[in-house]
């Protein structure tokens, strides 16, 4: 009978077999940290500014009312109608306003934050300010019907800091990432069958002739 031939591993993964096995989680913990450094250093820092309006019942609502008003107005914060007034205070288009713009509410307190995202603060400061002001001229407009007033509480201030990552922050990140990958490649590697890496003979098949002696 013919023998069967020997398999050979591909030339690729018998070089990848021969690697150390800390080798994955080295790579894959340096390319991570450069990628997440690179992020840090490539992307520009952005700041957030945050004005508060409180919602303030007149002598026909009560304090539920207001805190259910302030719900409302928190929600309609960065619509269209509110937007298009900020813009002239804020010097710029709805569109960014609409992007960089968030409001939040709590259940607990009839206040509304409006907080503001920008690359430079003082623009971050202006938006929110306008985005408030123009909220509060809103709500006096309907107090007839509402009730309801909303009051400057506090005016945003130009942050300190960038609200976003700092560059160790991302780069250590980008590490932690890529050495999650690299075991996750550690773990699907192709395994050694023998110590000097070389293939697995194939097992031997006895002839007819041989066969026949082992039956006497």
């Amino acid at each position: 009978m013919t023998d069967t031939p020997t398999r050979r591993p591909r030339p690729s993964l018998a070089r990848l077999g021969r690697l150390p096995a800390w080798s994955a989680l080295v790579a894959g913990t340096a390319l991570g940290g450069l990628f997440g450094g690179a992020y840090g250093v490539l992307t520009p820092p952005s700041y957030t500014a945050t004005s508060y309006v409180v919602a303030v019942p007149t002598d026909k609502a009560t304090p539920d009312a207001a805190r259910g008003f302030a719900q409302a107005y928190g929600r309609v914060a960065t619509q269209l109608a509110v937007l298009g007034d900020a813009q002239v205070w804020a010097g710029v288009p709805v569109r960014t306003l609409r992007d960089s713009v968030r409001a939040a509410t709590s259940p607990d307190a009839p206040m509304v934050a409006v907080s503001a995202t920008s690359a430079r603060p003082e623009l971050a400061v202006d938006m929110a300010n306008a985005v408030s002001r123009a909220l509060t001229r809103h709500a006096e407009d309907t107090k007839g019907s509402t009730q309801v007033r909303l009051v400057q509480f506090s005016r945003a201030v130009k942050p300190g800091k960038p609200a976003s990552a700092s560059t160790p922050v991302t780069t250590l990140v980008g590490a932690s990432a890529g050495g999650l990958l690299g075991g996750l490649a550690l773990l699907a590697r192709p395994r050694r069958t023998r110590r000097d890496g070389g293939p697995v003979p194939a097992a031997s098949v006895p002839g007819p002739a041989t066969a026949a002696d082992v039956q006497r």
